[in-house]
């Protein structure tokens, strides 16, 4: 035995106080992103049967979610808006009335300090489900570019500290760099959804924002799974347009993009960990096939080795509490 030469790489884990000295990737609470459904009514809490713990809520139960929010030193939120009434072309999502504003208007008057995200998108403010205007069964690019325009000037009239374009429309950016800056927003950043594919792990989202596609589906406008450089071109552009962040999506199964991403662009990077993937951690631990805050923890540490700045993620809440020992 004393002929082996080897090396001794577990000296570095011979404690938790070494462990924790030499370790590389550190995930904070400051790192996350809440995203909250807001839907129109009184006092609405209703809990979304695909996803435990998550919730619409009305504006009168807003701030309840928000005071949590705050007070656990989450910095920031993201908006996704359910309205009574939907049409053909969304015209809700450009209301300066619509839930989205309304929301943003009275978490910026109680809490100045909280960074409120609006998801700009028509989805959920359309009555075929689709993310722009639609002519038979095709989603209509240059067409959804004016209205998406028009939804994040309103967007940042209401307050939002950042514009989170979803849609994935070719343009989108720069149209609505060019609509923020004519209007006096030149100072709002926008939070592209760059890099965002058509997933399956979407579906609880669907159930929350009552946004599924009433015909066909999102493959035309939404990126392949199985492709890996689109997702630089599509980055590359965006970066082109103006954007200031970028969002990959899903997270978990596409980790590899998202290092990609990283080593390709100089923005900071977005991971959103998706309803599905949240519904599936918490489906195994109401099981008790798993522990929840250990595999919750590793997930969200992973998406940070692998390139993410920030991660949007309804685990946001109770991640926080774990990382403060509670």
């Amino acid at each position: 035995m004393t002929q082996l030469q080897f090396r001794r790489n577990r000296r570095l884990r011979n404690s938790a106080t070494m462990r924790s000295m030499v370790r590389e990737t550190i995930l904070r609470k400051e790192d996350f992103i809440y995203p909250m459904f807001i839907i129109e009514g009184e006092n609405v809490k209703n809990e979304i049967s695909s996803m435990p713990g998550i919730y619409q809520l009305s504006l009168d139960r807003l701030l309840e979610e928000v005071e949590e929010v705050v007070s656990l030193g989450i910095p920031s939120v993201i908006l996704f808006g359910i309205p009574s009434e939907k049409d053909a072309t969304g015209t809700g999502a450009f209301d300066d009335e619509g839930i989205v504003q309304r929301a943003t208007r009275l978490i910026k008057e109680k809490h100045p300090e909280l960074v409120v995200i609006a998801d700009t998108c028509l989805c959920e403010y359309t009555d075929h489900g689709h993310c722009g205007v639609v002519h038979g069964s095709d989603v209509l690019n240059d067409p959804s570019l004016e209205l998406l325009a028009k939804t994040a000037v309103s967007q940042a009239k209401a307050g939002a500290d950042i514009i989170a374009p979803s849609n994935m429309m070719d343009g989108f950016v720069v149209a609505i760099r060019q609509a923020l800056d004519e209007k006096g927003f030149e100072n709002v950043p926008i939070m592209s959804y760059a890099v965002k594919y058509a997933s399956a792990y979407y579906g609880p989202f669907r159930d929350a924002a009552e946004s599924a596609p009433q015909f066909g589906d999102r493959k035309t406008y939404q990126m392949d799974p199985a492709n890996r450089m689109e997702a630089l071109r599509e980055a590359e552009s965006d970066v082109m347009e103006g954007a200031d962040f970028l969002i990959v999506k899903p997270a978990l199964s596409y980790l590899d993009i998202m290092r990609d991403v990283k080593n390709n662009v100089l923005l900071p990077v977005v991971a959103y960990n998706v309803s599905g993937e949240y519904s599936m951690v918490k489906a195994a631990a109401q099981n008790g096939w798993i522990n929840e805050k250990e595999i919750v923890l590793e997930t969200l540490t992973s998406m940070k080795r692998a390139g993410a700045d920030l991660i949007m993620t309804y685990h946001a809440k109770d991640a926080a509490r774990w990382l403060e020992g509670k």
